[in-house]
């Protein structure tokens, strides 16, 4: 149990029954009539919706123990994403639903933080950007502004994203995990 005075980004707090959520940004509000409150906005851990929530100054609230570890993606086992603890070398089947949008950018070595609860894999999250090899992508054209000067390409993981016109296949970019958006080239 914690007070509402001890929030703080990332908190990870168990309300309505058992239920995640993540502390997105706090403010502590002390009105010149009334008592003093907290403005909160909380993201479900697990389906990532948001919300506004608002506590009275001082009420305590139940803190989730979120076990946060960098883990290195070692292979596709079927649907199962499989992960390894790189200090104590155990192995944890994480499936695609709990993996989410970060299996877009996951390669074979990549690190990534795996939060479990209770045992429980609630998601896992990759470094804000990473550096992939275009896998195929169209060559561009010169004067073909109708797209805004971008092109489809298509990364090693499969996944499409659109890059520049003079990307051509077999480079490296590096791309924003959150967006999927082109973020530049890699110099090798």
């Amino acid at each position: 149990m914690a007070s509402t005075n001890d929030l703080k980004n990332g908190l990870v707090l168990k309300l309505d029954g058992g239920q995640l959520w993540s502390v997105v940004e706090f403010q502590h509000v002390k009105p010149g009539k009334g008592p003093a409150f907290v403005r909160t906005k909380l993201k479900n851990v697990l389906s990532g919706k948001v919300v506004d929530k608002t506590f009275n100054a001082g009420v305590k609230v139940e803190v989730a123990t979120v076990d946060r570890r960098d883990m290195q993606f070692s292979y596709m086992d079927g649907e199962y994403f499989v992960f390894m603890d790189m200090s104590t070398y155990d192995q944890l089947m994480i499936d695609r639903k709990s993996v989410g949008d970060a299996a877009n950018f996951l390669i074979e070595g990549f690190t990534a933080t795996v939060a479990t609860h209770e045992g429980e894999v609630l998601y896992v999250e990759l470094p804000a950007a990473v550096e992939l090899v275009i896998k195929h992508t169209d060559p561009g054209v010169q004067g073909d502004r109708s797209t805004g000067g971008t092109k489809p390409a298509t990364l090693e993981t499969d996944y499409e994203i659109g890059v520049p016109l003079f990307i051509t296949t077999g480079e490296k970019i590096k791309v924003d995990t959150r967006t999927g958006d082109y973020l530049g080239r890699v110099n090798s």
